[in-house]
């Protein structure tokens, strides 16, 4: 059966109860910790680098990298929610993450200001309007340096399609159970998403829906973009664990740069 989803859904979602809800991905320490690893090894960053954090929620990432010395971080987000809590973490550490309100289509940032745009935690694909992930990578291009780099962390359309799960569902805490329901249809799959709490009853029922690539589509996306050199990594932090992690399981991350010079990492890579 059909999900019925507002294009919108991207707006409101991203709140306290998402934090909870999906906090096995993206409030571990260590799994950020190892991500970040895995980034450093393929972009050249140095510290005194500009990084921008392209829709990065409550900053996990960009908090990271200004704790290891990168202290040139930007993070940027629509959920204010989110954004908040950043802000406390930023506090509360002393870190100095410049913190940003914008949609990421239009982000009113000073052009060619950043040496690398990050954009993580499969960020593209949200509105409704499939032209939305190329004004969001337009924005990313425009930022960029020359020279620069953009990283995308996204769902690996392929993994997903082979191990498509409808129906999936989680404890947290012992109260709270997460029930999700899902629907595949071309790239796009849509969710259903029901928080129950044994206690209180009803926590949320909402709709969301995502767009996915595979590893061509997504190179061939930042090649059209004007990003040269662009390269795919797959298996980008698989989990060991048993369990239904959505679409941060399957994983890939395509890099390109904002000029044609050589593109040098290590392993794993494949083409566009």
């Amino acid at each position: 059966m059909a999900v019925t989803v507002d294009p919108d859904w991207w707006k409101t979602l991203f709140d306290e109860i998402y934090l909870l809800t999906d906090a096995r991905s993206v409030c571990d320490g260590e799994i950020t910790r190892r991500e970040i690893d895995l980034i450093c090894g393929i972009l050249p960053m140095r510290p005194e680098h500009r990084v921008l954090d392209l829709c990065g929620g409550h900053g996990r990432h960009s908090l990271e990298l200004c704790s290891r010395g990168y202290r040139g971080c930007v993070l940027l987000d629509y959920s204010p929610s989110l954004l908040s809590v950043a802000q406390a973490e930023a506090l509360a550490r002393d870190l100095p993450v410049r913190i940003l309100r914008a949609d990421a289509r239009n982000t009113a940032l000073v052009s060619e200001s950043f040496d690398h745009v990050l954009i993580l935690g499969n960020s593209l694909g949200y509105a409704g309007d499939d032209r939305a992930d190329r004004q969001v990578l337009g924005e990313a291009f425009r930022v960029l340096r020359p020279g620069g780099w953009v990283l995308l962390d996204l769902a690996d359309g392929d993994s997903l399609r082979d191990s498509f799960n409808p129906e999936g569902w989680f404890e947290i805490g012992g109260d709270w159970v997460v029930c999700r329901r899902r629907h595949m249809e071309g790239d796009r799959v849509s969710v259903r998403e029901v928080v129950l709490s044994k206690e209180k009853g009803l926590v949320r029922d909402r709709s969301y829906s995502i767009r996915f690539h595979d590893a061509r589509s997504a190179a061939a996306l930042l090649v059209d973009m004007g990003f040269a050199d662009v390269q795919v990594v797959r298996d980008f932090v698989l989990r060991e664990e048993r369990g239904d992690y959505g679409f941060m399981r399957q994983r890939m991350l395509a890099v390109g740069q904002k000029t044609g010079k050589p593109y040098r990492a290590g392993g794993g890579l494949v083409g566009g």
